[in-house]
């Protein structure tokens, strides 16, 4: 569970299951959503997790779907987004080359590497990688 003003990163995976309706994790996704904006939580995600959620809303789905996520993103409080740099680059390679990712994909490693860097514990995320990371997921 995340705390009253908790640093929170939200992964693609969150942003999709809340803009598709019919996604199957969608109604825990609101709930936990929900819950963070009760609580306060300080939203942070990177550049990198914005381009694959634009990317995947708008191939798998509509460029119209893709477009109002991200207008969605302008209506948010305590929400911010980090651009990454090569030094996150630099520490997401290292992730890659762990054999204990199987398929671990470079976005989740600069995610990784940024949730550090930032020192951020607590992911709203449904990928198995970020608890193999050592990070908590919101409950």
């Amino acid at each position: 569970m995340s705390t009253v003003g908790e640093l929170v990163f939200v992964d693609t995976g969150a942003w999709i299951a809340l803009a598709v309706v019919r996604d199957p994790l969608h109604d825990r996704a609101r709930e936990h959503w929900e819950a963070l904006q009760r609580r306060g939580a300080k939203l942070l995600t990177s550049l990198p997790v914005l381009l694959e959620t634009f990317t995947y809303l708008d191939r798998r789905g509509t460029r119209g779907l893709a477009q109002a996520w991200r207008r969605s993103l302008d209506t948010l409080d305590r929400f911010e987004i980090d651009p990454c740099g090569a030094a996150d680059l630099v520490v997401a390679w290292t992730f890659l080359d762990q054999t204990k990712f199987h398929k671990l994909s470079l976005v989740d490693a600069m995610s990784f590497a940024l949730m550090r860097r930032r020192r951020c514990r607590t992911v709203f995320a449904f990928d198995i990688h970020f608890g193999i990371a050592g990070f908590r997921y919101v409950t």
